[in-house]
Formats: C-alpha cells, structure tokens, sequence
C-alpha cells in the first residue's frame, strides 16, 4: 500500500503521460479523404466493428470519433482555416459543413453556424461533464464530431457546432 510520500510519484507519471499525449495530438495533421464520399445522406449507415474503425483511423482520430474524446482548444488544424470549399467527415466521407457556414467564435475549435444539411448530423444530449449538452455526430457512421450550442453569434442560425477537427476532411473548392 502506498503512504503518501509514495502516492505523488504514480501521480506524476500519469500527469506528465496525459501532457505527452496532448502535445503529441496538437500537431498539424493532413486527414486523408474517406474513399467513399456522399454530399447527402440517405439514410443507410455504415456499421462496422469497433476493431476496424481503429485500424482505419488514426489513434487520436479514433479516440475522438469513437470514445467522444475531444481537442484541445485551438489546437486542431481546421481552427483559424478559411479556405472555400466542404468539410467531409473523415471517417466515412458524408459531407458535414460548408465553409459559407464557418465564422470564428473564439472558442478554439472550428465553428459553423449550420450543417449543409441538416439530416447529415445527429445529436445526442451529453452529461459527461456533469450537464447537459448537445453532442453532434456523423448521421452515417456515427463519429463523434463536437457540440452545438445556443449562440449569438452563430449568426443567423443562434447555432455554434463546435467540431474536432480531427473528425474532419476537408476538400477546396474547384
């Protein structure tokens, strides 16, 4: 049994193994394209196996998109990126959100004040941080992506969808 002089060190370990994985998922990381992208949903979900969801993605995309892990705040590549174009989910490919639709809220994750459309996002109330809150995810595979507020500046909807960026592909407008 640990005394207290022996407790700090196993503390320690596991505080500075949470700081290295945090800094180690705060790099830039280029999101290859699912191969199967669709601009609307139609209503067939993809299911597959928690064990091929982890082979297919990569180990902080997958904790975020299957464990509702989250980025830290202004960290993800998507967060100041204002380029024309679409934002794909990146586990399954189903078109989420348009640029036309991103502002800059401030809260350090990509925002958007709409989905392009709206049966291509779920949402699931979340207690996880001891109150409600509005969890989105891809209506086609299920992936986590981030949390839709109530906001006044997600003009003009009065909607925030703050999203993970590592839930995200995005292709440029051509």
């Amino acid at each position: 049994m640990y005394g207290m002089k022996n407790a700090f060190p196993p503390l320690l370990l596991l505080v500075l193994v949470s700081l290295a994985s945090c800094a180690q998922n705060s790099g830039k990381q280029s999101h290859a394209a699912p191969a199967d992208k669709q601009l609307k949903f139609d209503g067939k979900t993809i299911d597959k196996p928690d064990e091929e969801w982890q082979a297919e993605l990569e180990p902080f995309q997958y904790r975020v998109m299957r464990h509702q892990a989250t980025e830290r705040a202004f960290s993800g590549e998507y967060d100041h990126f204002y380029e024309k174009g679409t934002y794909y989910c990146a586990g399954c490919g189903l078109a989420l959100f348009s640029s036309d639709t991103k502002f800059d809220s401030g809260s350090g994750w990509p925002s958007f004040y709409q989905p392009i459309f709206p049966e291509n996002v779920g949402e699931n109330t979340d207690y996880e941080i001891g109150y409600a809150r509005t969890e989105v995810h891809c209506a086609r595979c299920g992936g986590h992506l981030g949390h839709v507020f109530d906001d006044a500046f997600g003009q003009p909807t009065g909607l925030r969808y703050c999203i993970n960026s590592v839930s995200l592909h995005f292709e440029p407008e051509k």
